[in-house]
């Protein structure tokens, strides 16, 4: 059987492809698992300091859920519906947006549905110049399910989100870049080497900073500010006895005291 999800790591990047061609990457039980058990395995590697996530083929990052599976649970009942489909997929975008390493999703076609809603959850995003996004759920009568109508909302705003959810209409990277959804639009050429070298300039600093400002921001959106501010200053007391701070403030120091300053 065809691996849902390709894995391959490029010196410390780690680097997830979508799998199903055939489908647009449609977004099958066995692929959400499969991607949550290398995200898994991802985050425990030292080796890997990154994650960027693309699809395979030239047409889609992802078309969304894989429908004629999601009709099957949806035919067995609520309970089966929302166990088998939505708390899957939530659980998804949850473990995408609290991965510790930098999660940079490379949008190489269409990202319909959930695979906007990766988008959504993906710490940084780079797209295609011939990328489109879509917030299609409405069409089949449903509300998004894999935390669509949260994340949006947060990212892009209130009312230009409910412009998107409840139209259903694509709309192009250009749009998604003004709305604040993608971070950069690229040559579809220049799509990976692009989301390897945003990957690199994180990488420069120290894992320990990028998990702090990855926990502490993505923790700080779903609270008010005291509380925010509070997860800020706990992420950075972990930081306080570590060589990572100590040795960087010695460096810091030391160039700016060094000859050439004076």
């Amino acid at each position: 059987m065809t691996e849902p999800v390709l894995f391959t790591r490029e010196r410390d990047i780690a680097v997830l492809t979508l799998n199903r061609p055939d489908k647009l990457n449609a977004l099958s039980y066995r692929m959400i698992d499969r991607l949550m058990a290398l995200l898994d395995e991802i985050e425990i590697d030292s080796r890997c300091r990154a994650v960027i996530i693309t699809g395979a083929g030239g047409r889609a990052f992802s078309a969304g859920g894989d429908i004629t599976e999601f009709r099957e649970s949806v035919r067995a009942g609520t309970e089966r519906a929302v166990r088998d489909f939505v708390r899957r997929g939530q659980q998804m975008t949850a473990r995408i947006e609290a991965c510790h390493k930098p999660v940079i999703a490379a949008v190489n076609g269409l990202a319909f549905g959930g695979g906007c809603e990766i988008v959504e959850a993906a710490h940084l995003t780079v797209a295609s110049e011939e990328a489109v996004f879509c917030k299609p759920e409405i069409r089949l009568g449903m509300p998004p399910t894999f935390g669509g109508t949260q994340r949006l909302a947060r990212l892009v705003g209130r009312k230009r989100a409910l412009e998107l959810l409840l139209t259903g209409d694509p709309f192009p990277p250009a749009r998604a870049l003004e709305l604040g959804l993608v971070n950069r639009v690229v040559a579809p050429e220049q799509l990976m080497p692009a989301a390897r070298e945003l990957a690199r300039r994180i990488l420069a600093h120290t894992s320990s900073a990028a998990a702090a400002i990855l926990t502490a921001t993505t923790r700080g959106l779903n609270m008010g500010i005291a509380e925010g501010l509070h997860a800020e200053s706990e992420q950075f007391a972990r930081l306080v006895p570590t060589h990572d701070l100590s040795d960087r403030l010695d460096r810091w120091l030391a160039r700016k005291t060094g000859p050439a300053s004076r």
